[in-house]
């Protein structure tokens, strides 16, 4: 089956059981459509870079999935009809790295940026 990664950006009135809650939700709805959700990450509350729904802020989720082309489409139009989903984003992969995603790793187990001139 083939990989994806989805990001997901909450409103940012919801509690963090609530967004984390969605991410559970939607993993369901990915197990009963034949996929399944391999890894997800909650990145906690962060500031938009603009104003989305007169939101400065959103809860940020990351999730990883096996799942067949369907269930991906039936999720995604899930989350576009969800009052709490502001923004999604979908990226079909070749494989799913091990580590934890940049957002969650320390800034001393980053790799070092190259030189600024």
């Amino acid at each position: 089956m083939p990989l994806y990664e989805h990001v997901m950006i909450a409103r940012q009135d919801l509690s963090n059981t609530q967004a984390e809650g969605l991410i559970e939700h939607f993993g369901t709805v990915l197990a009963d459509n034949g996929g399944k959700l391999v890894d997800s990450e909650y990145w906690g509350v962060k500031t938009m870079a603009y104003k989305i729904n007169k939101n400065r802020k959103g809860h940020y989720a990351f999730l990883r999935s096996d799942a067949p082309a369907p269930a991906v489409q039936e999720m995604e139009r899930l989350m576009r009809l969800h009052d709490d989903v502001m923004r999604v984003l979908t990226i079909k992969m070749d494989e799913h790295k091990e580590l934890p995603s940049v957002q969650m790793q320390k800034r001393d187990e980053r790799p070092e940026r190259r030189e600024r001139r």
